[in-house]
């Protein structure tokens, strides 16, 4: 990769729906420089679309969803992870809630929706950054629930939500023109939202899986659970594939009616879902794990 094209949401932005296109625009809208299909939505008055109408509907039911596996999740008392489990819960509830008015096309105002778009991409890295730690609780290393097991995973994942966040609301509304310098060069670059909104999740999702096969293969000693955690990287990887590779071709075959985003939010459900069947899974009672074995695991 050229270093011209790494930071490079230009491709991006004319291929998919994301927030981050919000805060490159100069209209703060997905359309801008890098053209391609845009979505044509719901007419309204005064020239006002509704765009994105699967996505809205479809991170409703994700936050219903979400909500009733929190419920479950609560009923669980002794399982291990159950607090640290339901913080990535609420950081999914609260990415769908932004989700819906950030790629969501409602009539709203630019300022509005730049705030929802920074949110958006700031809930993104801390809930993954959450779900890595996850998979790094069920090691026991400290006991699960304790003040210093969801203070660690609190504060840590708070630290980089700040942080996107303002680097990503600084992007849209130029506060200081730092981050803007290369986002509104050729090629709409931004290095600093590229490594955390890109690149971070992705190594974090990559760490959750290896973490959680090591834990189930060699300290469990079990594959039943490794069915479901495939599973949902699959699902993930699905969702990404429509949103990054079909998006164009969905949304050029449908006139503009819907896009790649769609099936991601519907793939990105099924994922989060089938990652907290995997999680019960492997807190049942009838596991054979002995009380040190993490402590002896070579």
């Amino acid at each position: 990769m050229g270093s011209t094209q790494f930071g490079n949401f230009f491709n991006f932005c004319r291929d998919s729906t994301l927030p981050i296109c919000n805060l490159l625009s100069d209209s703060h809208n997905q359309t801008g420089p890098w053209g391609g299909c845009a979505l044509t939505g719901i007419p309204l008055s005064n020239g006002r679309i509704l765009g994105n109408l699967g996505s809205i509907l479809l991170s409703a039911i994700a936050i219903a969803v979400s909500v009733f596996l929190l419920h479950l999740s609560e009923r669980k008392r002794a399982a291990v992870g159950r607090r640290e489990m339901q913080v990535f819960l609420v950081g999914y509830i609260l990415i769908s809630i932004c989700e819906i008015f950030s790629i969501g096309e409602f009539p709203l105002a630019e300022n509005v929706r730049i705030a929802f778009s920074a949110l958006h991409i700031g809930f993104i890295t801390a809930t993954i950054w959450a779900l890595m730690i996850n998979a790094v609780v069920g090691y026991q290393l400290v006991d699960d629930g304790t003040i210093l097991s969801m203070g660690a995973l609190i504060l840590s994942s708070a630290v980089l939500f700040i942080g996107t966040t303002y680097i990503a609301l600084d992007t849209g509304f130029k506060w200081t023109g730092y981050w803007t310098a290369d986002s509104y060069g050729p090629g709409n670059r931004n290095i600093a939202l590229y490594v955390l909104y890109q690149l971070l999740p992705l190594i974090c999702l990559v760490a959750f899986y290896a973490l959680e096969a090591v834990l189930v293969l060699r300290v469990l000693g079990e594959t039943r659970p490794m069915l479901y955690l495939t599973g949902a990287a699959l699902l993930f990887a699905v969702g990404q594939i429509f949103t990054y590779v079909a998006s164009p071709h969905i949304c050029n075959g449908t006139a503009g009616k819907i896009d790649g985003s769609l099936f991601e939010t519907l793939f990105n459900l099924l994922a989060v879902v089938t990652v907290w069947v995997f999680w019960s899974s492997i807190t049942e009672d009838d596991w054979p794990m002995p009380v040190n074995s993490v402590a002896n695991y070579p």
